[in-house]
């Protein structure tokens, strides 16, 4: 078991939730699922019977999604990044994951869930770590007016 994993806290999507990422992403499947019994449904008010908890993993990264109620909302202080290895790859997740467009900001998005995630090429990170500031500069600009990060802009800016 891996030693730290998210618990994602939903009202009562915990199900739907891991269903619709483990289908958006490969390498990924639904573990485990437990169920409300009288003492926790007592506790919480959540219905006996219904999920309790979902585990499921993404690429080897465990997560839990729990029905807590609705107590608990997410923000974007807190998002999941992705590493792409392709503009292919960018462009499908931010299709199937992307719910509000006037949220997307700089490979941001929030999907049908309130979560938000960083939908990242693998390319950026070395962009930015470059030792010249000024190619990190450029980078950082053509980035932050982008709202699904573009590979072949980020690389133009890279290079002047």
């Amino acid at each position: 078991m891996q030693k730290i994993s998210p618990c994602l806290w939903f009202n009562t999507q915990a199900e739907e939730a891991a269903k619709f990422y483990t289908s958006v992403f490969k390498n990924s499947k639904i573990l485990r699922t437990s169920y409300y019994g009288r003492s926790a449904a007592e506790v919480s008010g959540m219905p006996q019977g219904s999920v309790l908890t979902v585990e499921f993993e993404i690429e080897g990264q465990y997560f839990t999604a729990l029905n807590g109620g609705p107590i608990f909302q997410f923000t974007p202080a807190i998002s999941l990044m992705v590493n792409c290895q392709s503009q292919a790859e960018v462009d499908e997740l931010f299709k199937k994951m992307s719910a509000d467009p006037k949220a997307e900001q700089c490979g941001w998005l929030k999907d049908k869930f309130g979560i938000s995630w960083q939908i990242v090429p693998e390319q950026l990170n070395k962009m930015m770590e470059d030792k010249d500031p000024e190619k990190v500069e450029r980078v950082m600009q053509a980035m932050l007016k982008m709202k699904k990060l573009d590979i072949a802009g980020l690389e133009s800016a890279y290079r002047g």
